[in-house]
């Protein structure tokens, strides 16, 4: 059986995590796989698909996780394999940039985002004041770009830099027309998006996401003195677990009045560096316990293969494991070792994302 054991510096260094020089995952080459390696006639996303597999558009959990997405993909693969065989779909190789590609493609379509309401956020918008300067094809202040221009409903990495810098200059506005600070909350954004990305005017904006390599973003975030605030116990590494670029937009837009001095202004690249830097390798890396790792990797039966002969022994080499790379080692690989479990007669392992995590981070920690 080919190994579990990723071969796939690739896909981790396209979210950051290793060398530069790495092609990085990409939304739009992942909406093209997504068509090109036939998901799309199973699963559906917006509407757009098959039906034999769950709309992928549909949040199913209100914590939906890179890792709960790599746990539904493993319990289900057996049952998604059949399926093809039965439509005479011949299963293609997945590589470990195309899992970074689909990831990208998932995250620009805000999949990981807590579900959202529109007519909540129809009322956030005007509530909030939103409305008081934004229109949705003009808008009554000239200086406000109106909904319709916002490319940041495409791209949650230019919600994430628009929010940041245009902070200062909504400060001004709101103080101009005796407006208190709006505070947000991420269900709030959330709820808003929903409702303005599915206006006649917006509702087919193409997914823009991208990710660099990390090593700009490290020097950036000294440069423009970041470093200076966020250490020790305000370190961003320790408090952006899990969070989604959403959460990241509202925490920058709510961080505005608490800034002694005027934020430094970052170009959407240096955002897309510096959130790549400091938060995609914390989103991809999980909060898996390598202990508790140890214990799934025992009950899971692993070692019945790895630890005997049958399988390769893992072990970190190079390479990190993440969700992106175990999706790319289980579509590449799973079927044969499929046929060995049924040989040994072993269940395929189902595993919950927080066993998923914890595996994780255990096969990190092999030496």
């Amino acid at each position: 059986m080919t190994t579990i054991r990723v071969i796939a510096a690739g896909a981790v260094a396209a979210w950051g995590l290793l060398a530069a020089g790495i092609v990085p995952g990409d939304a739009q080459r992942g909406e093209k796989l997504f068509q090109s390696q036939r998901c799309v006639q199973c699963h559906s996303i917006k509407g757009k698909g098959g039906t034999a597999g769950p709309d992928l558009g549909r949040r199913i959990d209100r914590d939906f996780t890179p890792s709960m997405m790599a746990s539904l993909m493993w319990n289900h693969a057996p049952q998604m394999w059949a399926e093809m065989n039965k439509q005479g779909v011949e299963k293609p190789s997945l590589a470990p940039e195309g899992a970074a590609d689909l990831f990208a493609y998932f995250i620009s379509a805000r999949y990981f985002d807590k579900p959202g309401d529109a007519a909540r956020g129809k009322q956030a918008f005007a509530a909030k004041h939103c409305a008081d300067c934004h229109g949705i094809t003009s808008s009554p202040v000239a200086a406000a770009p109106p909904v319709a221009k916002w490319q940041s409903l495409a791209d949650p990495l230019v919600l994430a830099e628009q929010m940041w810098n245009h902070g200062a200059k909504m400060r001004e506005e709101f103080k101009k027309k005796k407006v208190a600070w709006q505070q947000l909350t991420a269900q709030d954004l959330t709820d808003m998006l929903v409702y303005l990305q599915n206006l006649p005017e917006t509702r087919n904006l193409a997914a823009q996401v991208s990710f660099p390599p990390a090593e700009p973003g490290e020097k950036l975030f000294q440069s423009k003195g970041c470093i200076d605030c966020h250490k020790g116990r305000m370190a961003l590494e320790n408090l952006l677990h899990n969070q989604t670029l959403t959460d990241i937009a509202v925490d920058m837009w709510n961080h505005q009045p608490n800034m002694k001095n005027p934020p430094p202004a970052l170009a959407p690249q240096e955002m897309r560096e510096i959130i790549t830097y400091v938060w995609a390798r914390q989103y991809f890396a999980g909060t898996g316990n390598a202990e508790r790792g140890k214990k799934v990797f025992g009950e899971k039966k692993c070692a019945a293969c790895h630890d005997s002969g049958a399988a390769p022994k893992l072990a970190k080499g190079a390479e990190s494991y993440s969700q992106i790379t175990m999706v790319s080692a289980l579509w590449d690989h799973g079927p044969k070792m499929l046929a060995l479990m049924n040989e040994k007669k072993l269940p395929w392992p189902q595993f919950t994302a927080q066993q998923m995590s914890d595996l994780i981070a255990y096969l990190n920690a092999l030496k």
